[in-house]
């Protein structure tokens, strides 16, 4: 008895599709850079034992404002702060600009590629 493994066939709008026609792509990608970075950042600062008070001692700033900082949803952070809180750590911030990944063509149902 041999049984087909069926595979899915991806139909509809892609995720990034959804999130344009809602008018929030934008938003979503920027918290999900930095909830990146303020995870980096709390790992970093777990492995070097460092508290939030000795980092905004370092830092020359207020706790709440390395509270900001490390909240993944507050978007609203300098570069500036965010190198001089990587460099308080002995670390540097990489950016880079990259090409989209192009979207496959849309193709109606009952039609070939």
């Amino acid at each position: 008895m041999s049984t087909k493994k069926k595979t899915a066939t991806h139909t509809g709008s892609s995720f990034d599709d959804f999130l344009e026609e809602e008018g929030i792509k934008n938003e979503v990608e920027s918290i999900a850079i930095k909830n990146v970075l303020a995870w980096q950042f709390e790992r970093e600062m777990l492995k070097q034992r460092k508290t939030k008070q000795s980092m905004a001692k370092e830092l020359c700033t207020s706790r709440s404002q390395l509270d900001r900082l490390l909240d993944p949803k507050n978007t609203a952070v300098s570069l500036e702060t965010l190198t001089r809180a990587a460099n308080v750590l002995g670390k540097h911030l990489v950016f880079e600009i990259r090409d989209r990944k192009p979207r496959p063509r849309k193709v109606a149902l009952g039609q070939s590629p």
